[in-house]
């Protein structure tokens, strides 16, 4: 039997294969991730009459060249977590770390652990678009919510308090109140120089192009605020510049957020488990997409347990001679997006109450067995994940 281990790195790849005796066979040697080299190793490859499985790591997106060569050739494949390449790492005394000493642990590892390997599958295509905007949607939400940030310490020099009236709220960019009285009005100084009925004619035209029904009757007390008003930064060219760009930034990638979202509810209508997901207290047009994008193909999970796991919300249990703890933490090594969005679901039947709703009911039982909210909030998230399983394989079993 001979097993082969592959260290993969940006825009290259460190190849290293042993024998069932544990002896070096084949390299260790780099590879590029380019065509031709590819090519090779999977002549190489294919010419190992033993050959029994080619392990690597998850790295992200790295390895996805090497990975499509290696399966499009039809050879056996396996993808091992990291963390536990890690661990079995730690038990060398001698620490050292290179990308070849990593693919020949690494071969190792298959060796010795081939029979817990699991040759690798590829999800269907629609799982795999779901994940990757699901990632594109984290990063437009996360640089929305850095403008916003930037623009309010801003607006604290240039009009501060103006928040204390008019919300920033990012959901529709072109008829949001304070975005629009910032590109209207640009500072506090520009408000003091003019008039009053000349400040509120303007404000009351574009109130008119807003949906805030209340920002109407605001205008004087503004007017006032801002006479009265002691501002750091007036309205010269820079400033007026740096704030319409945060306020550009804002629209874009709040825009740029609701187009990937509308196409990930898209997707996610074809898929069986989202009407599970949908008909759920607490999951709503944006947090199903993205809890079915995190889950993925949900028949690859044994139970409800190995899914809650996957979300890092499990607790492993923690016995040693007369002492076990029953005071234990969730591992939290899993996937966090997963269990931000399924926490935030918990939240959601909080603020609702749906008094027949079973997650519902048993994050109150936690609550009143004096568990810490957010504590009760994680066993609900436990809960639910082993509902949703339970539903959605029920889809599957028919």
């Amino acid at each position: 039997m001979t097993v082969i281990g592959i260290d993969v790195s940006k825009g290259k790849s460190t190849i290293a294969a042993v024998n069932n005796n544990g002896e070096l066979v084949l390299g260790p040697y780099d590879v590029e991730h380019n065509k031709q080299q590819l090519q090779e190793l999977v002549a190489r490859c294919q010419k190992i009459e033993d050959l029994s499985v080619i392990l690597m790591e998850f790295t992200g997106h790295y390895h996805f060249p090497i990975l499509q060569e290696l399966l499009n050739a039809g050879l056996p494949v396996s993808i091992a977590n990291p963390l536990l390449m890690k661990k079995y790492s730690d038990t060398e005394i001698r620490k050292a770390k290179t990308d070849k000493k990593d693919a020949v642990r690494i071969a190792l590892f298959a060796l010795e652990k081939s029979y817990l390997l699991q040759p690798y599958a590829e999800t269907e295509e629609k799982y795999k678009e779901l994940r990757f905007l699901s990632r594109q949607y984290s990063q437009r939400i996360a640089a929305l919510c850095v403008a916003k940030e930037q623009l309010l310490c801003l607006l604290d020099e240039t009009m501060p308090g103006i928040t204390k009236f008019l919300a920033l709220n990012s959901r529709n960019p072109e008829k949001s109140a304070l975005l629009l009285f910032i590109k209207r009005f640009e500072s506090f100084a520009k408000i003091q120089r003019m008039s009053s009925s000349r400040f509120l004619n303007a404000y009351a035209k574009m109130v008119a192009r807003t949906t805030d029904r209340r920002a109407g009757a605001k205008g004087l007390a503004i007017y006032e605020m801002a006479k009265q008003s002691i501002y750091t930064r007036g309205d010269d060219i820079s400033t007026v510049m740096a704030q319409n760009q945060l306020v550009d930034l804002i629209s874009l990638s709040q825009k740029s957020a609701d187009e990937i979202m509308f196409r990930m509810r898209n997707i996610a209508e074809l898929i069986p488990e989202y009407a599970v997901l949908r008909s759920m207290n607490g999951v709503g047009d944006r947090l199903g997409p993205i809890i079915l994008a995190e889950i993925g193909d949900v028949r690859r999970f044994h139970s409800g347990k190995a899914l809650n796991a996957y979300a890092g919300n499990d607790a492993p249990p923690y016995q040693s001679g007369q002492f076990e703890s029953r005071n234990r933490h969730i591992s939290k090594r899993g996937n966090p997006a997963l269990r931000k969005a399924c926490f935030e679901v918990m939240q959601a039947l909080k603020l609702n109450k749906p008094q027949d709703d079973p997650v519902y009911q048993f994050i109150l039982k936690k609550e009143q067995e004096g568990k810490p909210k957010n504590v009760a909030k994680m066993a609900g998230v436990n809960k639910f994940l082993r509902i949703y399983y339970a539903r959605a394989m029920e889809l599957y079993e028919l």
